[in-house]
């Protein structure tokens, strides 16, 4: 760092006055109003304690739930991070932390793992958290009648047990180094237990904000946590969050100054919020993308001839250019994006090919096809006009395609996991194996596609335990290459997080691209000034 940084630092902690802050730059050479300048800038980095905090999100449905094992979108993943915290958290720099536990330990073959709980927490209540109530929450995701989205993940768990009020430990089926990542999944917040059972429904958490009010589909609010741990967090005094899926409203909410902060900006529409009086755009990079699942244990999308056709008769630039403004990059049929470590930079991209797609719908036993698409901007902003695009290509090859406008309400509740063949998105994950346990090992809950591949299941658990890091890129490489020729979803691109921001609105340097919002962690990091 240097000598300049240094002094910044130090203004922005409050370590030197404006006058000794000066008067340092001043010795380094700087004018009188290089300096000014720079105070300034870090007086604007510095957080400001207090006001009401509104998001408008772009995703929330009726049937969302403080059931943690329930949480399924954005809305759920901002609301568990205001709620609560996980054994572990992501950085904004994309680096692995201690949340509520304090260390956390593997032996050799990373197959048992030993978290020390951090000291000194409370949930809402008063109550201390212990590690009964980390071993609580871990068993109701694995629970044998557990519906949870983070089972899958948990799999690998066979035993663990506390060691004392401070300790829990973690006996694996097999190494695995991502451990504590998949610690910091959203769905397993630390919960009170009480009786033996978990208690989500009282909204307790150790997190930032208190639960006030909570209309599932509508909104939810909350006030500060005057009992929270982290001192350098939690700095407005209250949270909203609204859920407003449609696009033009939640764009004029933040117009209007009815929220303070909106997700899911309309890419098409990015630079009209950014020519607007009191707005500026965000756009983070990371793991977001947009996909078409085909469910293949559903004729005909058991045939992945039929499947290598339609994604051949894709024109994914086209789209990307069309549906995103170009704020992303193409998708070649898998969900590891370049942001990831073992991204498999070097295999061949995909593109729109109408002779292959012909060929393999003739291969798969079929001269022409009919199929529904169904599609919302539910899934994704721009989602109907993705899937009009593609009926417009498939077209081409031979390929019929009706696409089904659904409704916004209710579409991951009646349309995702349910119909033959729709639009969804995905946040992406911060590891490759969390994003192929999560949504396309045999057994995931989420495996939107219901795609089994045997020789894939295989490598996920090689890799998982694989200590050597040419070993398991090669392994993760391969798996990315089954999934893109084999695998039943059309990952036609990746998405860049864009928000907008009222001008009172502040946060780091740097923000998580991980998830949208920060992370899902925006309530516990941003600021107004």
């Amino acid at each position: 760092m240097t000598k300049l940084a240094v002094l910044k630092e130090q203004f922005k902690n409050s370590a030197l006055s404006r006058r000794q802050f000066m008067e340092a730059v001043a010795a380094l050479g700087l004018t009188v109003s290089a300096g000014s300048l720079l105070a300034a800038e870090a007086s604007a980095a510095t957080p400001h304690k207090g006001g009401r905090l509104r998001l408008g999100l772009g995703h929330g449905s009726t049937t969302d739930s403080l059931d943690p094992s329930t949480y399924a979108n954005d809305f759920t993943n901002v609301l568990s991070n205001t709620l609560g915290n996980q054994l572990t958290e992501i950085s904004p720099s994309g680096e692995l932390v201690p949340e509520l536990a304090e260390s956390f330990e593997a032996t050799p073959d990373a197959k048992t793992w030993t978290f020390k709980l951090r000291k000194g927490v409370e949930f809402h209540n008063g109550k201390s958290l212990t590690a009964d109530d980390v071993v609580t929450s871990f068993q109701y995701h694995l629970g044998e009648d557990s519906k949870s989205g983070a089972k899958g993940l948990l799999t690998q768990v066979e035993t663990f047990r506390k060691d004392g009020d401070d300790t829990v430990i973690f006996e694996l089926s097999a190494g695995n180094a991502d451990f504590p990542f998949v610690c910091s999944d959203y769905h397993i917040a630390i919960f009170p237990e009480k009786d033996g059972k978990l208690d989500w429904q009282s909204g307790l958490g150790t997190g930032p904000y208190m639960l006030e009010n909570f209309e599932p589909g509508v909104r939810a609010s909350f006030k500060r946590n005057p009992n929270y741990w982290k001192v350098d967090r939690q700095h407005v005094d209250e949270v909203e969050m609204l859920s407003i899926l449609d696009a033009v409203a939640r764009q004029n909410a933040v117009q209007t100054g009815e929220v303070d902060v909106i997700d899911k900006v309309e890419p098409k529409t990015a630079h009209l919020l950014e020519n607007s009086p009191n707005l500026r755009l965000l756009e983070v990079t990371g793991t977001l993308h947009y996909s078409f699942p085909m469910r293949a244990n559903v004729a005909p999308f058991d045939n992945n001839d039929l499947r290598l056709a339609i994604k051949y008769s894709v024109d994914r630039e086209e789209m990307l250019q069309k549906v995103l403004s170009g704020h992303g990059s193409l998708g070649n049929d898998h969900p590891i994006s370049p942001a990831n470590r073992y991204h498999a930079a070097g295999l061949p991209q995909r593109g729109v090919d109408i002779d292959k797609a012909k060929f393999h719908l003739k291969k798969s036993g079929l001269s022409s096809v009919s199929l529904d698409l169904s599609a919302s901007d539910a899934a994704f902003i721009g989602a109907t006009d993705a899937a009009v695009l593609i009926q417009e290509s498939a077209a081409k090859a031979g390929i019929a395609i009706n696409v089904i406008r659904e409704p916004k309400d209710g579409y991951w509740s009646n349309v995702w996991n349910t119909k033959p063949w729709c639009a969804a998105y995905w946040s992406g994950r911060p590891t490759e194996d969390w994003m192929f346990s999560v949504a396309y090992a045999a057994d995931a809950k989420w495996n939107d596609s219901v795609w089994v591949h045997d020789h894939f299941n295989e490598l996920l658990v090689a890799a998982r335990a694989e200590l050597d890091e040419a070993k398991r890129r090669s392994l993760y490489e391969e798996m990315q290459s089954i999934v893109r020729d084999d695998g039943s979803t059309l990952i036609p691109m990746f998405a860049n997080h864009i928000m907008a921001l009222r001008d009172n609105v502040a946060h780091s340097e740097q923000v998580s691209g991980t998830w949208g919002l920060d992370g899902g962690k925006i309530a516990e990091r941003w600021w107004l000034t």
